[in-house]
């Protein structure tokens, strides 16, 4: 698969998991390419923790906000602009049907590492944590391995136990990559979709977590 053609692959697949209806919150980069690909006859409400319902990702004009990334946002007709503590109420109470996520590291109990970069400054972690403690669906978008810019190398994002800070433990539902779909159970890590362009073996090999292979594993393409 070449490299331009990652996130959208990613995204496409992702935004089947969302119903007609749901509440969904948006996470930075990768994330916000979902609403593009939400098959006929679904629609979401977009929520954003900065104040918004309705999101437009980026669709609406005027543009009189920006998303969790700082990209030109807006509000679609229909929405509202809401403080920051009832926004934060919507999340922590649970009125958040699905967040999607990107993720610097997952491991096999469904914890999360995804805002510290070693080595780099960064202002936080924003309203991640309470959007894995809160959202009813946790969804982590993410390519399958990490590259080293310098070397070229591949390495294992999803792992026995993250090393990076954790955002949150224990809060994933689902982990989907450009090679897999993997769904967090009590027994472990399930792969239940893969990628026809990467084999079992592959995919196995590029996790270092140990992935149980559903029984009524299906290829990730329609």
């Amino acid at each position: 698969m070449e490299k331009s053609e990652i996130k959208g692959f990613i995204a496409k697949r992702v935004a089947k998991e969302l119903k007609d209806g749901d509440v969904v919150n948006l996470g930075i980069g990768l994330p916000t390419l979902v609403p593009n690909y939400l098959p006929e006859g679904i629609h979401v409400t977009l929520q954003a923790e900065n104040g918004t319902v309705g999101s437009a990702a980026g669709k609406a004009d005027p543009i009189h906000d920006v998303d969790a990334g700082g990209n030109p946002s807006g509000v679609i007709k229909g929405g509202a602009f809401i403080d920051s503590a009832t926004s934060f109420g919507l999340i922590r109470g649970g009125h958040v049907d699905a967040t999607i996520l990107g993720g610097l590291e997952v491991d096999e109990e469904g914890s999360l590492s995804n805002w510290k970069i070693p080595g780099k400054m960064l202002p936080g972690m924003g309203g991640a944590m309470d959007l894995l403690v809160g959202a009813k669906n946790v969804i982590v978008a993410m390519e399958h391995t990490a590259t080293n810019k310098k070397t070229g190398e591949q390495s294992p994002k999803i792992l026995k136990k993250c090393r990076l800070p954790y955002t949150a433990v224990k809060c994933i539902t689902k982990i989907i990559t450009e090679m897999a779909v993997i769904e967090v159970t009590d027994k472990g890590l399930v792969l239940t979709e893969y990628n026809p362009e990467f084999t079992v073996e592959q995919i196995q090999a590029a996790t270092e977590a140990t992935l149980i292979v559903s029984p009524n594993l299906k290829s990730m393409i329609d």
